[in-house]
């Protein structure tokens, strides 16, 4: 398979790996009714998904870089899909929270090698932007996944919305399975794998491991904002559970697909100057992201407070591609596989496996406007972080040696 499509193989596999996983949050109000649970059993649901995401993810990494990652990313599909169409037949709360771990399983095997694999395959002065084209799948993914479960779950209940978004990805998975080959694994001699001491040094990897903390303070906030904007539009602009999901999905389908893409385009073309654009992009997205969010809550009016969330969602996908990149550049080739699984770890422990039932919680004892609010406060550290990773990065040496126009070590 050609480099073209596998792009495009890939990137349909992560549309539907976040239109299978955001499908749930659109149907929040329905699932509240139908099972009779409280909104941090709600946001239990999207925390259970995100902790066995992270678990799996090192054990994936471990495997993927030892042998060919394609069986895995085929097989990761299947699992997630079959789990997805699996919460339309769940009768009670503990088999819903079962069937959510069970996406987690499959959504970390293909996350974890999707990225650094796309990534071998292109050029490296441009990967920022491939990156960032690979991660539109994200809003465009969630949009739909909005979409899907507001008017599926207005229509046909939140049963039919389930089932009918997680069968492309059995197609797609089946797909993977037999048409996609490793070449690098294939070419790859087994003194050239990974060993224990390569995961030592990737631990001792400073400007990796606060590159991994500053990626998970960003998605401390997009994991709340995405699991609980849709219920704050219903509860506070009196918006139906379809108009809801409509509108909050257009708006990440737009917004989050702008933000994606500039910020790829960006950090690329940032690098003819300095070998630090990767960081800079980053530091600067974060940083604008913080008076947009916060302005979002505090203002009275719908359309002013539209604006201002529409701001914030540019500004919090912007580093999308240029940390994927910069992951990358930090790192050898013989341990991506892990080094995406650790930061799939870190992110999410420290992240959206936290940030729902956090926010579900606050909701409850103090209210979902004041939650929302606390929310976009993580982005401030975020900020710290980055510059951090940054100073790190530039003392080491590893991004200029990285970028300059040699074979990489392995």
């Amino acid at each position: 398979m050609n480099a073209k499509k596998l792009f495009w193989l890939l990137f349909l596999l992560n549309l539907f790996n976040y239109i299978d996983r955001q499908v749930l949050f659109s149907v929040f109000p329905l699932l509240q009714a139908d099972l009779h649970i409280t909104d941090t059993q709600l946001g239990t649901l999207a925390s259970v998904f995100m902790l066995v995401y992270m678990l799996y993810a090192p054990l994936v990494g471990y495997f993927a870089d030892r042998t060919q990652r394609q069986k895995w990313i085929g097989a990761s599909a299947l699992i997630w899909s079959a789990a997805t169409m699996a919460c339309a037949w769940v009768k009670n709360y503990a088999a819903l929270l079962t069937a959510r771990g069970l996406i987690g399983v499959g959504e970390a095997g293909f996350t974890t090698i999707a990225q650094p694999f796309l990534a071998e395959n292109f050029p490296k002065e441009k990967r920022a932007t491939l990156l960032a084209y690979f991660a539109l799948a994200l809003p465009i993914g969630s949009a739909l996944g909005y979409l899907a479960g507001g008017v599926l779950g207005q229509h046909w209940g939140w049963r039919a919305a389930f089932m009918l978004v997680g069968v492309p990805g059995l197609f797609l998975g089946l797909l993977a399975l037999t048409q996609i080959k490793d070449t690098f694994r294939l070419a790859q001699s087994p003194r050239d794998r990974a060993r224990r001491v390569d995961y030592l040094i990737l631990l001792r990897n400073k400007a990796f491991i606060f590159l991994c903390l500053a990626h998970a303070m960003g998605t401390f906030a997009l994991g709340g904002f995405s699991a609980w904007l849709p219920t704050y539009f219903h509860r506070f602009w009196g918006f139906s559970v379809s108009r809801a999901g409509l509108v909050f999905g257009a708006m990440v389908v737009v917004c989050g697909a702008l933000g994606t893409f500039l910020g790829g385009k960006l950090a690329d073309k940032l690098l003819k100057k300095t070998h630090l654009a990767y960081f800079i992009t980053i530091f600067a997205s974060f940083l604008l992201a913080f008076p947009f969010a916060a302005g979002a809550v505090f203002c009275a009016k719908l359309l002013p407070a539209l604006l201002l969330l529409a701001g914030g969602i540019v500004c919090i996908f912007l580093p999308m591609g240029p940390i994927s990149a910069a992951l990358v550049a930090l790192t050898r080739t013989r341990v991506r596989s892990m080094a995406f699984a650790v930061n799939i770890f870190i992110i999410h422990a420290l992240g959206d496996a936290v940030s729902p039932v956090l926010l579900g919680k606050a909701s409850d004892i103090w209210g979902l406007k004041t939650a929302i609010l606390f929310c976009s406060f993580a982005v401030l550290p975020a900020c710290l972080f980055t510059l951090c990773s940054a100073w790190f990065a530039r003392k080491s040496g590893r991004l200029r040696e990285y970028l300059t126009p040699k074979t990489e070590t392995k």
